[in-house]
């Protein structure tokens, strides 16, 4: 009890001030200059050099369209002989800050409204009608169920629905994707960009790019790295996949547009960069329902005014154009912070090396006695036979020292 009220004393009675003790050592003085010239490397190499700390700095606000070009052909069974342009694969025509190419598909031609067998599977497979539920729709059921099993072929019976008919049988993607020449397909992107804070705005074809510039340029990151113009294959291939094998079951590829901009120079010299990355996830271990893929139905009626529709299970790579950075301009009031907490930090070395000092050197009791020096109260000081015995030990007035 007694300890805890002597320390209540000395916490509310006693008071401690800088003291200034200049220490003759190599040795700390070396430590000290070290320390200072660390922090002066990283206030003014990475603060104010690197991070520019003496700029106000705004995010980028952006608008972007994107439009593909290119034709091909196919010639199959189902469909025979076939031009594909923009039109038939781009779905929908425009999107915000995206584009979709179709790549492959499944094509379920002349379907109508009415009564047909399930595509055979482990749920719908039946031997009579009693297999069969009426009004039971599935997961993965075409239509509803009429409670009547009837002949998918001469050997498999299976439930009767009412859907669109014939449904659509969708086992497996073709391999090699239909369309595999889009690969050679071109993605043009604009993108407009703003910094409102600075009231500075800028696109991706830049001032120098001209029409007949613009008809004939193909992105490179080496040799033209700032034509807006993409080949498809080589995006994918930019991000380290191949297009063929994305074409069959689709993807999701990332187009990235940094803008990173110090409006200190010229405006000129502020220029978009681009990057590329794959963004739907493939596992070679666990890859279920991999790819990216879509239904979407073109109507018509026939000459008896019957309704009619082309089902399309598209498989395709949808492009994601994903616009980022900032941009930074001299201002005195961030620059002025940063200079306060850089010299604010200069007070770290002195705190150092005073812990080095004082407790971690062979002389840290000789040091420690040259830092700190107890000055008793000076009314004990004056009267000392009547405050003696509240003087520390050791200690007295200033004669007997």
């Amino acid at each position: 009890m007694a300890g805890c009220c002597a320390g209540l004393a000395a916490f509310l009675f006693e008071y401690d001030t800088p003291r200034i003790v200049l220490i003759r050592s190599r040795k700390v003085g070396l430590m000290n200059r070290a320390v200072q010239l660390l922090i002066l490397a990283y206030v003014i190499g990475w603060v104010f050099v690197w991070e520019k700390g003496y700029q106000e700095t705004d995010s980028v606000v952006s608008s972007v369209t994107a439009k593909a070009k290119g034709v091909t052909v196919t010639n199959t069974s189902a469909l025979g002989f076939r031009i594909w342009d923009v039109a038939d694969y781009v779905i929908p025509a425009q999107e915000e800050n995206s584009l979709f190419v179709m790549t492959n598909m499944i094509i379920t031609m002349n379907q109508t409204q009415g009564l047909c067998p399930e595509i055979p599977d482990k749920t719908n497979v039946c031997k009579s009608d009693a297999d069969c539920v009426a009004g039971s729709t599935g997961t993965h059921s075409s239509g509803v169920a009429t409670g009547r099993c009837v002949l998918f072929n001469e050997t498999v019976k299976t439930c009767e629905v009412a859907a669109w008919c014939p449904v659509e049988y969708d086992a497996r993607a073709p391999e090699p994707a239909l369309l595999k020449a889009a690969e050679n397909f071109t993605l043009l992107v604009k993108n407009n960009i703003w910094y409102p804070k600075f009231n500075f705005s800028k696109r991706n074809i830049l001032s120098n790019i001209t029409t007949t510039y613009l008809k004939s340029c193909i992105y490179d990151a080496i040799t033209d790295p700032f034509c807006p113009i993409f080949r498809l294959g080589n995006i994918v291939a930019n991000a380290g996949h191949s297009f063929q094998d994305m074409a069959v079951e689709g993807g999701i590829m990332g187009i990235q547009i940094k803008w990173n901009c110090n409006l200190d120079r010229a405006a000129s010299l502020c220029l978009p960069k681009y990057s590329f990355r794959r963004l739907d996830t493939r596992d070679v271990d666990h890859n279920v329902s991999p790819g990216y893929n879509f239904r979407f139905a073109k109507y018509y009626n026939d000459l008896t005014g019957t309704e009619h529709r082309t089902l399309i299970k598209a498989y395709g790579i949808r492009f994601d154009i994903i616009v980022f950075g900032k941009a930074g301009k001299f201002d005195i009031i961030p620059t002025m912070i940063n200079i306060g907490s850089g010299l604010a930090l200069l007070g770290v070395a002195t705190v150092l090396c005073d812990v080095i000092v004082l407790y971690c050197m062979k002389k840290k009791y000789y040091y420690r006695e040259k830092k700190y020096k107890y000055v008793a109260d000076y009314d004990q000081v004056c009267h000392p036979l009547s405050s003696s015995r509240h003087l520390p030990e050791g200690l007295g007035s200033e004669s007997d020292q």
